[in-house]
């Protein structure tokens, strides 16, 4: 039923095991402790990790009883707490034997939003017969969709009435799901151009280091394996998209958007130099100034220098 059930159970077993019937706790480092020394190490116990949660589940369940803890015995947000912890697969098994605790909307609402951070449909009044349940699993069923075929996993989405049909809902959602194939969403962008503009604009690098940034940039729209237009495209809308979210430091460096993208370029191909393997004589610190001022020459020595100990310490900035 899942590690949170699991643990709760040998806790529960251990503590059993650890009462004998003459009123002694059971060996432990090579010496017996006292049935009148229980209380005063629950106590200890309690002082040092809050309440004791085995003497709860304990006055909870009658003596007769074995195997696994009811939770319908204990207090509702216990259990809740307990199957909160639970993926949608064990809720599903969970809720087998305790229905009305486990198919609760809450629990469902929080796996959805956990793992779709935007749909359209959160911010809509439900319709009539709507469960988060159900919203789960036609959630997963798009995914997959999406994974299969990018155009029929959205299409599938608006059906439903998940999604509207707007490139601002696509980007959004896009953005807060981590479920979808970034080869297939790569592929998606590519023709979807009106969706990768509105998911840039949701990208916010106000006060980070470039390489940093652009890090972060392609973890969420993953760079193509080649170079080519639609490279030259995503670093474009980086550029500026950077550019809109620092005006003041781009007043101080002196850089514009068209200084940014030249930048970005040569920390690819710098990420490229120095992680390949195939690469035996790396670009030194050196070459790299002159070859990037070449290119930009308005950049102090210094940034770019900075720029080149973040590659050569932290890795690819496309990896």
């Amino acid at each position: 039923m899942g590690q949170g059930l699991w643990r709760i159970a040998r806790n529960q077993q251990l503590q059993q095991q650890g009462y004998s019937g003459q009123g002694y706790l059971t060996r432990e480092h090579g010496r017996r402790i006292p049935a009148n020394n229980v209380s005063s190490t629950s106590h200890r116990k309690q002082a040092q990790g809050g309440i004791d949660i085995y003497h709860l589940l304990k006055t909870r369940k009658s003596k007769e009883q074995e195997g696994f803890i009811n939770l319908e015995m204990l207090p509702p947000e216990l259990s809740f707490t307990i199957l909160s912890y639970l993926n949608a697969t064990d809720l599903c098994l969970a809720s087998c034997v305790w229905q009305d605790l486990a198919n609760d909307e809450l629990l469902w609402q929080g796996l959805c939003k956990s793992t779709w951070g935007h749909c359209s449909i959160y911010n809509k009044n439900p319709p009539l017969g709507f469960s988060f349940r159900k919203l789960y699993m036609q959630l997963d069923e798009g995914s997959l969709t999406f994974n299969a075929n990018p155009d029929e996993g959205v299409n599938y989405f608006m059906s439903k009435g998940i999604l509207d049909d707007s490139p601002k809902e696509i980007a959004k959602f896009i953005f807060c799901t981590r479920t979808l194939n970034w080869k297939k969403l790569r592929i998606y962008l590519d023709e979807r151009r009106d969706v990768l503009d509105d998911l840039v604009t949701l990208h916010n690098f106000r006060n980070q280091f470039l390489p940093n940034a652009l890090r972060e940039f392609f973890r969420h729209i993953h760079a193509p394996e080649e170079r080519g237009e639609y490279l030259e495209t995503l670093i474009t809308k980086f550029s500026h998209r950077f550019c809109a979210c620092n005006p003041d430091l781009m007043r101080e460096l002196g850089l514009s958007p068209d200084a940014v993208y030249v930048l970005c370029y040569s920390l690819i191909l710098l990420s490229i130099d120095l992680t390949s393997p195939h690469v035996k004589n790396k670009m030194s610190k050196r070459e790299f100034i002159r070859n990037t001022r070449r290119a930009a020459q308005n950049i102090s020595e210094d940034f770019v220098g900075h720029l080149y100990d973040n590659i050569y310490l932290i890795g690819h900035v496309a990896a």
